[in-house]
């Protein structure tokens, strides 16, 4: 058996069997990185589309071998080196507690990348993860990183696979790097530059089961200040972010710095009469701050979205970016769709898709952003809790639109909490395959009917969306398409 753990970019890999366990877009780009490194590689998954078949014959043609079949991951293979896995395979997954027993290393491709990093131009690493709001803060640290003149590219969890990235022939200056707790759980060298932890919610815990729960999830999420060089930013808002980097093991000189939609202390950056400021890496902040931006200069007021700019300046500031180019990237930097996403102005109501908002403290923070709201919400909750969202945001609801499986929990913790609130149950779709269009089309009139003058209908469904979507972008699309319909047929009258 190869030992692979002192295997980096620059030795041989030939004789390395190497076992990739799923194949989306990370699990391919590690299969084919180390097989152009001359590892023997199989790779095991359970299906496949069509893409991913033109993509599996492309390795059976470098010298691969594809399983893409039920059953396939079951059995680990015999005389095996290594397994690079997908984020989607719980621990105790067959082939993972088999590779255990065995003791097979098991790396995530985070890990793999961080492995193969060229020692001649290693990237530094300016690392995100939390809850919410993970793509945002990495694509607004990209954007201000292009501004600064640097080669740079938002990876990870999202953009381009890191392994992509660092194999990269031309080397790039710095990564924006997403990751999730999945990814998080299998790396064990990887040390960012900076790292940031945005908030710490209940979340994933159909993954997170048995004792370690939120504990687990937390932990997980840790793992990204271990090793830290520069900065460990975190929420002075959510004390378990900064109890994470109290816990963390870094390097020495390795600073703590806060962001804050208040008044920022030393060490900190926050907001004052609408400003972003800078008050940990000015030479006077024991009794100024420096001007980064106005709020109004970001695509969006909302506060989780000023928390997130906050955030991506805090890292790309350690990394030494000049205020200016914080400033200009912050300024060009427009969100993906369907993150507070303003589908329409229509006789007095606002339409804002957040179809992105996956999880109650995603929805939450939306949700705090609007007032009054009639709210779509519902999906699958992936065995989060509604309480204390409803809790929250309860007295800003002038009404609730259900959809998907688990609604009903919705509703329980409406009836708790908000019982004054009309909630509307749509069920259509839940008897066959289910017809994006016709669901929200039910969803949209249903809200219009709801909603008043000056009111915000906001989708932001607290919840994942595969039980009647293919994903959150398709919900957010057959949303859109309904607004828009209803408002060319006439069918949002308001009195």
């Amino acid at each position: 058996m190869t030992d692979v753990r002192t295997l980096g970019r620059k030795d041989s890999w030939e004789g390395v069997r190497a076992v990739v366990a799923g194949f989306g877009a990370s699990g391919y780009a590690a299969a084919d990185n180390l097989t152009h490194l001359g590892a023997s590689v199989t790779v095991l998954a359970e299906n496949a589309t069509a893409a991913q078949l033109e993509r599996a014959e492309l390795l059976e043609i470098l010298g691969a071998t594809v399983h893409l079949h039920a059953g396939a991951t079951d059995q680990l293979p015999d005389d095996v080196d290594l397994v690079v896995t997908s984020p989607g395979f719980r621990p105790d997954a067959p082939l993972l507690a088999q590779a255990g027993e065995r003791g097979v290393p098991v790396w995530g491709e985070v890990e793999l990348a961080w492995r193969l990093r060229d020692p001649d131009h290693p990237a530094p690493w300016l690392c995100v993860t939390g809850t919410n709001g993970k793509t945002t803060t990495v694509q607004m640290l990209d954007s201000i990183l292009r501004a600064a003149g640097l080669r740079s590219v938002a990876a990870g969890n999202v953009g381009l696979p890191l392994t992509e990235a660092v194999m990269d022939p031309e080397p790039y200056d710095v990564l924006a790097v997403e990751l999730s707790s999945f990814q998080l759980h299998y790396v064990s060298t990887m040390a960012a530059e900076s790292s940031a932890v945005l908030n710490i919610a209940e979340d994933h815990l159909d993954w997170y089961s048995g004792e370690a729960g939120m504990a687990g999830y937390a932990r997980d999420k840790g793992r990204i200040y271990e090793g830290v060089e520069r900065a460990c930013v975190y929420n002075v808002a959510d004390p378990a972010t900064e109890e994470l980097v109290r816990e963390a093991d870094v390097v020495e000189g390795a600073r703590a710095i806060g962001f804050t939609l208040g008044i920022p202390s030393v060490g900190m950056v926050g907001v004052v009469d609408d400003i972003l400021v800078d008050r940990a890496f000015i030479d006077e902040r024991q009794t100024s701050a420096a001007e980064l931006c106005a709020v109004s200069d970001l695509a969006s007021p909302a506060p989780h979205f000023v928390a997130n700019a906050l955030a991506a300046a805090a890292l790309a500031l350690a990394h030494g970016i000049s205020r200016s180019a914080v400033r200009e990237g912050l300024r060009a930097f427009r969100p993906d769709g369907h993150r507070i996403a303003v589908v329409a102005e229509h006789e007095g109501v606002t339409w804002v898709d957040d179809s992105k908002a996956t999880n109650p403290h995603a929805a939450q923070s939306s949700l705090a952003a609007y007032d009054p709201v009639v709210w779509v919400a519902g999906g699958l909750a992936k065995g989060a809790t509604f309480d204390e969202l409803v809790q929250q945001v309860g007295s800003r609801l002038r009404a609730v639109v259900l959809i998907g499986r688990d609604r009903a929990v919705i509703a329980e913790a409406l009836a708790r909490h908000a019982p004054d609130v009309p909630v509307i149950q749509v069920t259509a779709g839940e008897t066959g395959p289910v017809d994006g269009a016709d669901l929200m089309g039910r969803v949209v009139g249903a809200a219009a009917a709801a909603a008043r003058p000056g009111d915000t209908v906001l989708l932001a469904p607290g919840c994942a969306s595969m039980d009647q979507f293919t994903d959150y972008a398709a919900r957010g699309d057959a949303f859109a398409a309904a607004v828009r319909a209803a408002i060319e047929q006439g069918r949002t009258p308001h009195d």
